[in-house]
């Protein structure tokens, strides 16, 4: 059996890929990504050196990614960065490439809500909506399985980009979030759920909500930083007309076709805006026991993981590139 895992340049699919050198043999695994050039040198010949085949593979190339997959026979496959119809495409393209390689299960990060209508008003819901709907429709066609993977939002955003920005904005964090609370997934814990997956821990054609154990609002996580940092961060829920203004005098773009030269965090603010109102709307607390029914071990809470980040406001970090 060998394991494909995408996006290995990432921060979510290069944690998965980790993970799966854990428990498979290095020959036993493929590690792709969108541009060799852009994986970090030292790791991509580590791996290469344990016997892991890396090999490029975009997803706006097909052909690319089905010699890129040749040879596998489980894919785990990290969303794409767009959104919007360009994403959709490169998910149905990663996909058929995967199929016409030969490919017979696929693990698929998704998102919560995926398959819920009061969740479509949410920026980067329908993406995956349409996405698991397709590869619905290529397993009915082939007898190919998947697992879908309904990822919360990361609770690593909330301990660095969230903390940033307050940081560059006097202290203030704005949000759209109110007094919602949500079951915030740290990515190690995803990471976990994936490589899981991946190795046929689930069940067939079954999705799985990828949840903490902990609800938390964005007020208490405030109040968790100021107290570990010693810095008084004063918690400032706003209107999502409020905030739209405040991330525009960040110069955080609207949509994923914006430019992001002075923008400190790479996602648009229609993006920013709907998944912290989907907090205030109670659309994100949601709980789940997959984490621990998959891996054995139940996900971090925000305190357990909250002091890796202290370098955020130890070095007064003010870009997403130099988060670790």
């Amino acid at each position: 059996m060998r394991y494909i895992v995408t996006g290995t340049d990432g921060k979510l699919g290069g944690r998965v890929a980790e993970d799966m050198l854990k428990s498979v043999e290095p020959q036993d695994l493929i590690f792709t990504c969108p541009n060799l050039a852009w994986m970090n040198a030292e790791k991509k010949a580590n791996w290469e050196n344990l016997g892991v085949s890396v090999r490029q593979g975009n997803y706006d190339n097909v052909n690319e990614m089905t010699k890129a997959f040749e040879g596998g026979d489980r894919i785990y496959i990290v969303s794409g960065v767009l959104i919007g119809e360009e994403r959709v495409q490169q998910h149905k393209n990663v996909v058929d490439a995967a199929i016409a390689a030969g490919v017979k299960h696929i693990t698929y990060t998704s998102f919560l809500g995926a398959s819920e209508p009061e969740y479509a008003h949410v920026y980067v819901t329908p993406d995956h909506t349409e996405t698991e709907k397709y590869i619905r429709e290529r397993a009915a066609e082939t007898g190919v399985e998947y697992n879908f993977m309904r990822n919360n939002l990361y609770m690593e955003n909330y301990l660095t980009t969230s903390v940033m920005l307050a940081l560059m904005s006097d202290n203030k964090w704005y949000t759209t979030a109110g007094e919602g609370k949500a079951t915030f997934i740290p990515k190690d814990d995803s990471a976990r759920v994936a490589a899981a997956l991946l190795l046929g821990k689930g069940e067939p054609n079954t999705a799985y909500n990828v949840c903490d154990t902990e609800s938390i609002s964005q007020r208490d996580i405030v109040a968790l930083i100021t107290e570990l940092s010693g810095r008084q961060i004063e918690y400032c829920p706003v209107s999502h007309e409020e905030f739209f203004e405040y991330l525009d005098s960040m110069g955080i773009p609207r949509d994923t076709s914006g430019d992001f030269s002075k923008s400190p965090v790479p996602w648009c603010g229609n993006d920013m805006v709907t998944n912290e109102a989907s907090i205030a709307e109670g659309l994100m607390d949601v709980k789940s026991d997959a984490v621990e029914k998959l891996t054995g071990t139940k996900p971090k809470t925000a305190r357990e993981i909250a002091q890796n980040y202290s370098y955020i406001w130890e070095k007064n970090v003010t870009n997403w590139k130099d988060i670790k």
